[in-house]
Parts: C-alpha cells; sequence; structure tokens
C-alpha cells in the first residue's frame, strides 16, 4: 500500500479499477483548510491523462507492472509471436494489444512486454533501431537551404521523412518513440 503523501513520479497505482502512473505531483498547504496531493494520472493501457486530487492519508493498492525481454519471431495474420529468452516459451498476442509499437520493430529483435497480473497491456519497441530505407524518391542539389526533408519507405514498412541526401538502401537510425530520423549508420 502506498499513501498520497508518498506518491513519487513515475510510481504505478489501482485506482477506481484501472492502473494509473503518475506523471506529476504536487503537496499543497493552503493557509487555511487541509494540506492535498494534487496529481496527474495516466492510464497505462488506454493511455488517457486525469488529473485529481487526494488527501494525504488516502492509500492506494501498488499495481506491479512485469517489464519481460522477449525476441520478436513473426506475425502470422492477425498474431504477433514472441519467445522469453531465458525459458523459450513463446507468446502470441494480438494486433489490438500490439497497437502500432512494433512499426519499427524487425523479426528477431528484443522488444519488452509489459504485462499487470499477467495480462499484456502494451510492447515497448527498442529507443532508437537502424534500418535501411527501401523506397524513397531521389533529392535534388540546391533544395537544401531549408532543411528540407521527404518522406521514405524503411524495411518494416513505416514511413518516416528523412532529409535529401538519403538514398535507397541507406541505414538509417530512428527514435521509435516519435518516429523521427536521426542520423544516417
Amino acid at each position: 500500500m502506498v499513501t498520497a503523501g508518498d506518491f513519487k513520479n513515475g510510481i504505478t497505482i489501482e485506482y477506481e479499477n484501472g492502473i494509473w502512473q503518475i506523471i506529476e505531483f504536487q503537496h499543497v498547504k493552503p493557509g487555511k483548510g487541509a494540506a492535498f496531493v494534487r496529481t496527474k494520472l495516466k492510464n497505462i493501457i488506454s493511455g488517457g491523462v486525469i488529473e485529481n486530487s487526494f488527501r494525504p492519508t488516502e492509500k492506494f493498492e501498488e499495481a506491479r507492472i512485469d517489464r519481460v525481454n522477449m525476441q520478436y519471431l513473426y506475425n502470422d495474420g492477425d498474431l504477433y509471436y514472441f519467445m522469453d529468452q531465458e525459458t523459450f516459451e513463446q507468446i502470441s498476442l494480438t494486433a489490438d494489444q500490439i497497437g502500432d509499437s512494433l512499426k519499427f520493430v524487425k523479426e528477431n529483435e528484443v522488444v519488452k512486454i509489459c504485462s499487470h497480473k499477467g495480462n499484456v497491456f502494451s510492447v515497448e519497441a527498442p529507443l532508437f533501431v537502424e534500418l535501411a530505407v527501401t523506397a524513397t524518391e531521389p533529392g535534388f542539389k540546391g533544395n537544401t537551404a531549408t532543411g528540407a526533408t521527404k518522406p521514405a519507405t524503411v524495411e518494416t514498412g513505416a514511413q518516416i521523412a528523412v532529409p535529401l541526401f538519403v538514398n535507397e538502401g541507406d541505414i538509417v537510425k530512428i527514435d521509435t518513440r516519435t518516429g523521427e530520423y536521426l542520423s544516417r549508420a
């Protein structure tokens, strides 16, 4: 159990039949009246954010989130298959559970599977990946004064914006959180 007075950023709690992560908190002691804790909470399953105030003595059940490194094997239609690298146990997840988290992940790469009480709610891709550009238009000289970009397709099928000097076959480094081009590898 954790009390509202003990809140810290990143703690996950069970609140109103959901699992919430504390994004921000602030202890407030007004000149008149009782102290309270103002918080911003993010639902880790749906991604929704709410703001709420609690008395410092209110107690909440701390939610234990399991993050397991698993190797992404392949997808077969609507199912995606993963293997635990220690026990070699395989699991399959549906496209709804995956969302677009595997947009920049190739087969055989390691991802983190996040679950609460055995229920998988998200897949975390590596922060940075290196992928080959499979399709892009050639850039034109003299068109670079504004730091212009052009669309490109990488080997996983995802679309990103790259600088004009990037060509087909180049290996590019991508931030998977934002989908932004970082550099050529």
